[in-house]
């Protein structure tokens, strides 16, 4: 069970900070919609801000790596204390 608790973080987190729908349909305010929701406004009807797309993409992703690679940390420690005998 202590292993699974980097995971569940990590997973939660994600699921949460790539939430569309719910800011989509609760928000009605530009100002407080979140990344998400953001990102969709770059797409037109007739063209596509390809460029700055990919920057708002870039932004939203880093943290998310940045998360991992700090519980990818934690899960290495457990895995080396799970074969020590107390």
């Amino acid at each position: 069970m202590p292993l699974s608790k980097p995971a569940a973080a990590v997973f939660s987190f994600v699921g949460e900070w790539n939430d569309f729908m719910g800011p989509l349909i609760y928000l009605q305010s530009q100002e407080k919609m979140t990344i998400a929701v953001g990102l969709r406004l770059f797409v037109g009807q007739s063209s596509t801000d390809l460029p700055a797309m990919m920057a708002g993409s870039f932004v939203t992703v880093l943290p998310l790596i940045v998360i991992f690679f700090l519980a990818q940390n934690y899960s290495v420690q457990g895995i080396a204390l799970m074969g020590l005998k107390q």
